[in-house]
């Protein structure tokens, strides 16, 4: 019927076997954008937020949902992840944050640096919400794969 990797030849979702694969090393680095109100990012920058160190707390948030990327998409496989980084930098109108995620394995790591990413933002916004309730969550995307059979990819700024 299709050639999806995650559809059956009578259209049904399915995990994909890589039971044959060949390890290799993979690695992939996301990046994304929460944008927000002066005082919001002041309050960041200077760790005065009420609830405490936003940018700690984002770092731990983003490697921990990496662990858990496999449980929270479908049909996405659980990995023993090598390494995880989540960084963390404000800039003039927002927070940007970078994650990075490493193993030997079957199959890609780019959900998991994708879902670092997510979840570090979401943290930033739950964490600063008492003073911007309108910030913006954007541009997450991913920036570069390496290993597997589809080799090196780089996203076009």
């Amino acid at each position: 019927m299709t050639d999806l990797t995650h559809l059956d030849a009578a259209g049904k979702a399915r995990m994909v076997d890589v039971g044959s694969k060949a390890e290799t090393a993979r690695r992939a680095v996301a990046e994304g954008f929460i944008s927000m109100s002066a005082e919001a990012l002041t309050a960041i920058r200077e760790g005065t937020m009420p609830k405490g160190d936003v940018l700690a707390a984002a770092r731990i948030a983003g490697i921990m949902a990496a662990k858990k990327t496999g449980e929270l998409i479908p049909l996405c496989h659980p990995l023993a992840l090598d390494a995880v980084s989540v960084d963390c930098a404000v800039e003039d109108t927002r927070v940007r944050v970078t994650a990075t995620a490493s193993l030997t394995g079957k199959t890609g790591i780019e959900m998991e640096a994708l879902t670092a990413t997510s979840v570090a933002l979401l943290t930033v916004y739950d964490m600063a919400k008492a003073l911007d309730k309108g910030m913006v969550i954007s541009g997450v995307r991913l920036l570069a794969k390496s290993g597997g059979k589809s080799g090196d990819w780089h996203a076009d700024n």
